[in-house]
């Protein structure tokens, strides 16, 4: 198997070799073009790639299935950023801000359209396994935003519903693309579902450690200013986990929220976190899940160096910095 680092610089030329039509319908296809060349980790596609891979299977043949992962991964930032009225994403303008509302609309439409149409660039074999998996995936990201969206009006989410959420939203495209990625390089159902588990609570395990990172976190590292959780009333595991604990602290959690926006609201929402001691509990909750991640890797038919692999990919990805 290849390093990560390789599998990304694979995955980054075959996505500055896409071709998109141009002329009238530049338009149209220039905010793709924009959306997918803003880089990123580009974790899921790597996930893709190691799943062939490491099933002994072609990685060129994932590759195309791997592109359509990133491309529905991005489609989903597009329209995410307009429904949050997000401004920027990875430092630079997102789509509806450098062009407007309807271009991103539009051309994210058009992306998740690319995206099933490389996704299915399969052995026929493997094909209806891959496109429902994929399916199912994108109904459980719509379901997974739809919860967060109305987690916002919510006075109280319980910590059960929060993970559900975080399981749609972010655990299930990690689960299936290396769960496609599997399939593609022959693994077995058992094994193919064993490798969902793995990336969907690993995916789960880097949602809750970026929680933590956003009010913990070193803003050096991070990558953003920490406290922009807080700053924006979202609702991440701590918020949830402090308000179960149903203390008059964590009661205070609310108050602290209708301070307006700014260090002074960051400042007194942290201490109370710290009073409750989320920063340790937040920990052990991404290890829970780790856990459950390694659990599912260690029950497939893979080789010890296989396995070895991932399970670095795993720990990385939540023992990381920023």
């Amino acid at each position: 198997m290849k390093s990560i680092s390789d599998y990304r610089s694979d995955i980054e030329s075959a996505v500055k070799n896409l071709q998109f039509p141009e002329g009238n319908l530049s338009t149209l296809y220039d905010p793709i073009k924009y959306a997918l060349s803003a880089g990123g980790k580009r974790l899921r596609p790597v996930l893709t790639l190691m799943g062939a891979d490491a099933f002994g299977g072609d990685t060129e043949k994932a590759m195309f299935p791997a592109i359509g992962i990133e491309t529905f991964h991005n489609f989903t930032l597009l329209h995410d950023d307009v429904m949050d009225k997000s401004e920027m994403r990875r430092g630079r303008l997102t789509v509806h801000k450098k062009y407007d509302d309807n271009s991103a609309i539009l051309s994210g439409d058009t992306m998740l359209t690319l995206a099933t149409e490389y996704v299915c660039k399969v052995e026929d074999s493997i094909l209806r396994a891959v496109l429902d998996s994929f399916n199912q995936m994108a109904i459980k990201v719509y379901e997974g935003q739809r919860l967060d969206m109305d987690f916002e009006k919510m006075p109280n989410v319980s910590v059960e519903d929060y993970v559900k959420m975080i399981e749609y939203k972010t655990g299930a495209l990690l689960g299936t693309s290396v769960m496609i990625g599997a399939l593609i390089g022959g693994a077995s159902t058992k094994d193919a579902e064993l490798m969902y588990q793995f990336g969907l609570n690993t995916g789960v395990a880097f949602q809750i450690q970026d929680d933590y990172l956003d009010t913990f976190g070193d803003p050096a590292t991070f990558g953003k200013k920490i406290g922009g959780d807080i700053n924006n009333g979202k609702k991440t595991y701590l918020y949830v986990a402090a308000l179960s604990e149903g203390s008059q602290t964590a009661q205070a959690l609310k108050a602290a929220y209708e301070i307006p926006a700014g260090e002074m609201r960051v400042k007194t929402v942290t201490r109370l976190y710290e009073k409750l001691n989320m920063a340790e509990k937040s920990k052990k909750e991404v290890n829970k899940y780790l856990s459950k991640s390694l659990k599912a890797l260690n029950e497939t038919a893979l080789s010890a160096n296989a396995k070895e692999r991932f399970r670095e990919f795993a720990e990385k990805l939540i023992g990381r910095k920023k």
